[in-house]
């Protein structure tokens, strides 16, 4: 009996062993810099590098390695972070990135230090987390390799996919959230990339099965995804294993990664179209030189033809893509229990009181709180640590229990779709509505039966005007985002945050020196409330506020044209003053002489030598 109780201890004791043994440390050093580029071949612009180099080093470990990534903000001119996309940080969720929720911003010159193991396979990227920086190019793949990969393959490839603009989004920011656009229309973006390129080429052997995946890193722009003349098989989506699961048509949203299968032709006389198509439903306007179909190519001989793909729909709706909410995971998880806690929030766009328009979760547009949130939950005292309201009225903060289920349901009511994304967890996607003509929530007495076993990721779309409910375990204590991964939407606010565990938090997380470090040098306490107030943590005064509401009945074309309304009044009345100081011209003079007759008013003759003395104008 004593044997044999020992033995799963002993094999236990191997296996660990030999983790740690084949378990490697990869350190990156990252100089955050500008440089130029010029990727579509229309326009050259400043970039975010690393180490004087764009497109930036793509990370590749293998599960159980050490990732340490040492980087220094050498851009003169901004904050900067990094967050490790579907990387769930367990234990080390002060390394996950986003700004003012896990850490201060890393100001120029500054440095800080990622460290963390990644215990979990698949297709993940890494990016920026402050102040709308990554559509400047601070994004790369994150490839994680599974040595027990269930399914057979030759060779893993990877490509990424993006929409791209001429200018940076410093100089677009003002623009857009802005009074003059009233309606909250995103920018239109200039041209679209394929490996922060066009027209490229992926090299190919015949009789070769690779492993595919795709990710879009993109900050606004879904993209329609096939290769002509090959199938493809599902069988992965954002680090989850699926069924293996044909697909003619991917559709692709920001943040969201496929891994597929496909088997090359036995001949090599032919090169093959990779097609693209961003989705024009996303777009408010389609500028006439804006291309949204792009071919690139598997290239099975350089000397071959490289053939434009031969896209005959005339709009991104004619394309029948695969629905993801009927994917099976491969480990045949089962749906999680009925829920200990439930959180249903409504998507709205709207305009508040200096008319600019910002986007809400139950009227809440996330407002970053003066202390990173993680660093409240490492302040505060025991007793109110798991209270939602320490942490602020604007940053929409849901405190939950350890190993709790949770439940989220969101109901869009906007007519555009969001691709929603959970820092630190995949999500179980239970049932996901389409797309409607009006809003519709979600209706917990008449719904479809919820999917058993449910795929799961963490980046999964709100078709316009419709619903989706998602579950998880709150198995992983820390701080976590949950956001639309449209950077745009994110910047007007579309965000919550989940303190999760935080008494478990508290008993196990030490934030490295290095950090506290990082808010000293910003001048950002890392202690006391969401107000910044460490004696009393319930005492909010202070704290940022979103902007009061419009008074009711306004609209966006109402705020239109009330702003140019005043434009105009301002206009006149600037005009009516410049005249009134200026002197009067003879033929002015008789022409007011005109209407005065005409309207019937006594004046007395105006002697043409009283207006050239006054210094009046020549005729």
């Amino acid at each position: 009996m004593k044997a044999s109780s020992a033995l799963p201890l002993l094999t236990a004791g191997l296996s660990l062993l030999v983790s740690s043994v084949s378990a490697a440390v990869r350190t990156y050093d990252f100089n955050v810099t500008w440089v130029n580029a010029n990727p579509d071949g229309l326009h050259e612009r400043q970039v975010v590098g690393i180490n004087g180099q764009w497109p930036l080093p793509v990370i590749e470990v293998d599960k159980g390695d050490r990732i340490i990534v040492n980087m220094h903000n050498g851009l003169p001119d901004r904050n900067a972070s990094i967050h490790f996309h579907g990387i769930f940080q367990n234990g080390s969720t002060e390394m996950d990135g986003p700004v003012m929720v896990t850490q201060c911003p890393v100001a120029p010159g500054g440095d800080i230090t990622y460290n963390f193991t990644v215990d979990q396979n698949g297709t993940y990227w890494y990016h920026s987390h402050v102040d709308s920086q990554y559509p400047d190019g601070y994004r790369q793949a994150l490839i994680v390799h599974d040595k027990t990969f269930p399914f057979d393959y030759d060779e893993d490839i990877f490509v990424t996919l993006s929409d791209w603009y001429h200018e940076t989004i410093e100089s677009i920011d003002p623009s857009f959230l802005s009074l003059y656009n009233p309606s909250g229309a995103e920018p239109i973006p200039d041209s679209f990339l394929f490996n922060d390129t066009q027209n490229s080429k992926i090299p190919v052997k015949p009789n070769t099965t690779y492993m595919l995946r795709i990710i879009n890193i993109g900050a606004f722009v879904a993209q329609y995804f096939y290769i002509e003349g090959h199938n493809m098989t599902i069988v992965e989506v954002d680090g989850v294993y699926t069924e293996p699961t044909p697909a003619d048509i991917l559709y692709v949203h920001v943040a969201q990664r496929y891994t597929v299968l496909f088997t090359t032709k036995d001949t090599t006389d032919t090169n093959y179209a990779i097609v693209t198509v961003a989705d024009s439903d996303l777009l408010d306007t389609i500028p006439p030189n804006l291309t949204l179909n792009h071919t690139n190519w598997l290239e099975y001989d350089s000397k071959a033809p490289f053939n434009e793909a031969n896209i005959t729909v005339d709009t991104s709706d004619d394309l029948d893509a695969f629905d993801d909410s009927t994917l099976i995971p491969y480990d045949h998880q089962e749906l999680l229990p009925d829920p200990d806690y439930e959180i249903t929030v409504n998507v709205s766009m709207n305009n508040l009181l200096n008319g600019i328009n910002y986007a809400f979760f139950n009227n809440i547009t996330y407002t970053a709180p003066k202390v990173p949130t993680l660093f409240t939950v490492m302040s505060a005292n025991e007793s109110v640590v798991e209270d939602d309201a320490i942490y602020g009225d604007f940053t929409h903060t849901f405190v939950l229990k350890h190993n709790e289920v949770v439940q989220l349901v969101v109901n869009n009511n906007d007519g555009g779709s969001h691709p929603f994304h959970l820092h630190g967890h995949t999500f179980q996607v239970l049932s996901r509505s389409p797309e409607y003509d009006d809003f519709t929530p979600f209706d917990p007495n008449n719904h479809t039966d919820f999917n058993d076993p449910p795929i799961r990721r963490d980046v999964l779309v709100a078709h316009p005007n419709g619903n989706f409910v998602i579950r998880f375990a709150a198995n992983n204590p820390g701080v976590w985002l949950f956001h639309c991964h449209i950077e745009w939407h994110l910047f007007q606010g579309l965000a919550l945050v989940l303190v999760e565990a935080p008494v478990q938090l508290q008993q196990t997380l030490q934030i490295p020196d290095d950090h506290y470090a990082v808010c000293d040098k910003v001048n950002v306490s890392s202690k006391g409330n969401a107000a910044g107030n460490s004696i009393d943590f319930f005492d909010l005064s202070g704290q940022n506020k979103q902007v009061p509401d419009l008074p009711n009945g306004f609209t966006a074309r109402g705020i239109v044209a009330l702003v140019f309304s005043c434009i105009s009044a301002f206009l006149g009345m600037g005009a009516i003053v410049w005249y009134g100081l200026s002197d009067l011209s003879l033929s002015e003079v008789r022409m007011l002489e005109h209407i005065a007759d005409d309207a019937g008013i006594e004046h007395e003759p105006i002697d043409p030598d009283d207006v050239s003395n006054h210094g009046g104008r020549d005729d």
